[in-house]
């Protein structure tokens, strides 16, 4: 039954225990959500955004995932909770000024430092490498370090000044403890949304169907309440009432005046009881008239020119 050539078989061989479970590289996992897009698992660059639960994306691959929904991914659940571009906020990172990147390593022959960060905290000066607690402001984006906001304890951002509250602080890459405390509150936060634009919206329908008073009148608009039938014989009565006060009032004008009223015989200067120096204004006088020697040339247009 086999063993032949002398082969001394040995126990783990021939008995079959059960399987080790396989750790996984905490340096490898660290590197890879600090240093990696969750959604496209391509390296980190910006513009680079954050979800409500603390994930770091590509902005591109977030508008990419966003524009084709329709293809199935294996890491769109990653994503999930994603519905628009509105659910992710753009960091503000502070670039680590020991960090040298790829340049130093043209050749292959330098050793990595995986603990050395692109990014550090501006208020306390932590690498942002996965072994300091981390979280950044829903309201500016501002990334700070856990232990900055411990140690300055202030109701407004260290770099911008934005006021902020609880709520607005989320941590990144943080604990299954920290994603569930997120995630819950992610949920209230829709649902007050949604409550907020079902209250505007019977608010604006009312807005609508109410008419516009002010466009007519800057004072508040009387409606009379009556029958139609009384209401045009009031109005026909006030229509003679009026008829002759408008008359007394033209014949008290034209009275005054000493001028008639359209429609009547036109009278002539010549006979009116008016002084000579007024009547001479006027080309009906005997001072106007001229006789035909004193008339225009044919030549010129003025009676002046002879």
């Amino acid at each position: 039954m086999g063993c032949d050539g002398g082969t001394i078989p040995k126990r783990h061989e021939l008995v079959k225990g059960p399987k080790k479970v396989e750790k996984v590289d905490k340096d490898a996992e660290l590197v890879a959500q600090w240093n990696y897009c969750t959604l496209s698992q391509e390296i980190l660059r910006r513009p680079i955004v954050a979800c409500e639960l603390g994930r770091l994306y590509n902005k591109d691959a977030v508008i990419e995932f966003l524009l084709d929904k329709s293809a199935e991914k294996a890491l769109g659940k990653a994503a999930s909770h994603i519905k628009s571009i509105k659910n992710v906020t753009e960091l503000k990172l502070s670039d680590n000024p020991a960090w040298e990147g790829d340049k130093g390593n043209t050749k292959g022959d330098k050793h990595d430092d995986l603990q050395r960060a692109r990014f550090i905290c501006p208020v306390v000066g932590l690498e942002m490498n996965g072994r300091h607690r981390f979280c950044f402001l829903r309201c500016c984006g501002c990334v700070f370090s856990e232990r900055a906001l411990k140690e300055i304890k202030a109701e407004v951002c260290h770099t911008c000044g934005a006021a902020f509250q609880e709520d607005d602080v989320i941590v990144l890459n943080g604990t299954k403890e920290d994603v569930d405390v997120l995630k819950a509150r992610m949920e209230e936060r829709r649902l007050r949304a949604k409550l907020e634009k079902k209250t505007k919206k019977p608010k604006a329908a009312e807005s609508v169907s109410k008419p516009d008073v002010s466009e007519e009148a800057p004072g508040p608009s009387k409606v009379k309440t009556g029958k139609p039938e009384e209401t045009s014989l009031d109005s026909r009565e006030k229509k003679n009432n009026l008829a002759p006060k408008s008359a007394a009032t033209n014949e008290s004008f034209s009275g005054k005046a000493g001028k008639p009223l359209c429609g009547a015989t036109k009278r002539s200067i010549a006979d009116s009881e008016e002084s000579e120096a007024y009547k001479s204004l006027f080309t009906t006088h005997s001072s106007a008239k001229r006789s035909k020697e004193e008339s225009a040339h044919w030549v010129t247009h003025t009676s002046y020119c002879f």
